[in-house]
């Protein structure tokens, strides 16, 4: 399955996109949402966390998912050495519908930004607050 053109990674600045509080997950919503890749930053630090990606952007963040401890745990720590944190989401809405398109998206994007709470990066980072 070949990848649409748009959606090369080198493409794709996380730090660029619109950013949306932590809170979007508890906003009511209509539907179950659209396929998206998302990023969850400190741009106080200018690091993607985590990136993610899902075909129901409204309903991923609902519930159970292990990156909520991990940001909790990254911001009180930041809070007890007394380091500033602005962490938000953001979305890339451009993502191929396709499952497997999106989750190779996700991988190279996972892979180029070495973000630390996916679990691709351990390896280098060790596993967060683990």
């Amino acid at each position: 399955m070949e990848v649409p053109k748009h959606c090369d990674p080198d493409q794709i600045d996380p730090l660029l996109l619109r950013l949306v509080p932590m809170s979007f997950y508890r906003m009511p919503v209509d539907s179950p949402g659209s396929a998206c890749l998302y990023f969850i930053i400190d741009s106080a630090a200018s690091l993607v966390l985590y990136v993610g990606e899902t075909c129901r952007s409204n309903k991923r963040w609902q519930g159970i998912h292990a990156c909520k401890d991990y940001i909790a745990s990254y911001q009180d720590l930041h809070y007890r050495y007394e380091l500033q944190t602005a962490v938000n989401s953001a979305f890339w809405w451009d993502a191929p519908v396709a499952r497997r398109a999106r989750q190779e998206l996700e991988l190279n994007l996972i892979l180029k930004w070495r973000s630390p709470f996916n679990k691709e990066n351990w390896e280098r980072w060790g596993q967060p607050f683990g």
